[in-house]
């Protein structure tokens, strides 16, 4: 196991996941969302190559439309 922090929060996952892994485990929409990693922006094309590892730091963002 492995802890990363998202948003905040402190939390355990399984060792090996990529962050399109990750998304899938937390359920949310890839299309609609931005990935900051450690401080750095994560390019959607970058999601299914890079593994978190422990002490990564995540902000996930999620996009909403509206007025």
């Amino acid at each position: 196991m492995i802890e990363v922090t998202i948003n905040g929060e402190k939390r355990a996952f399984k060792t090996g996941l990529s962050i399109a892994d990750l998304l899938v485990e937390l359920q949310m929409n890839t299309r609609a969302i931005a990935i900051e990693i450690n401080q750095q922006i994560l390019p959607r094309d970058r999601h299914h190559q890079t593994r978190i590892v422990s002490g990564d730091v995540l902000e996930i963002v999620t996009l909403v439309g509206g007025g």
